[in-house]
């Protein structure tokens, strides 16, 4: 449900974008604050989109060997890969960029530019949401790499059995 709504933010990002366009080649001016909000609108869609990515198998892997895997071997490296870098990396930086964004709230911080956007911790805040989205499906992943695992185990078990 989250990728679905986030992947409206990319409707929303090209009709910003084709705004300041028009702006800038018919009225030859610009505004910071459409910029910032370019800015605003693609992290969000990279943040909270990271979770959906993970899910349907769309994100950014060395493909190398890992094609060439049985279904066995790309469910140890899928476990291993989430529980020994993807899940410890995203606890450490979910609880620094919370305490990041919380800092930033607290000095009300917004744009250092002149015609800037305000609040600019809301977006800070979307960096500890988005990586515990991603922490989620990081969770259902390795779950279901056990449960692959366990499949394997008990098919090679019956088969041993047969011969």
């Amino acid at each position: 449900m989250v990728g679905k709504t986030v992947s409206w933010l990319t409707l929303l990002l090209v009709f910003v974008v084709c705004l300041e366009v028009v702006r800038r080649s018919l009225f030859n001016t610009t505004s910071i604050w459409s910029m910032e909000l370019q800015w605003h609108i693609f992290s969000l869609i990279f943040l909270l989109g990271a979770g959906y990515a993970l899910k349907h198998d769309r994100h950014v892997r060395v493909d190398l060997f890992y094609t060439n895997f049985s279904k066995r071997d790309q469910a140890w490296v899928n476990f291993f890969g989430s529980m020994l870098l993807l899940i410890p990396w995203l606890l450490v930086i979910i609880y620094f960029s919370f305490y990041y964004a919380l800092d930033a709230w607290h000095l009300n911080e917004g744009s250092p530019d002149p015609g800037g956007l305000p609040a600019r911790y809301l977006i800070k805040f979307a960096v500890p949401v988005g990586l515990s989205l991603l922490l989620l499906q990081a969770i259902s992943v390795t779950l279901s790499s056990l449960v692959t695992l366990k499949e394997t185990a008990v098919e090679t078990s019956l088969k041993s059995d047969l011969d």
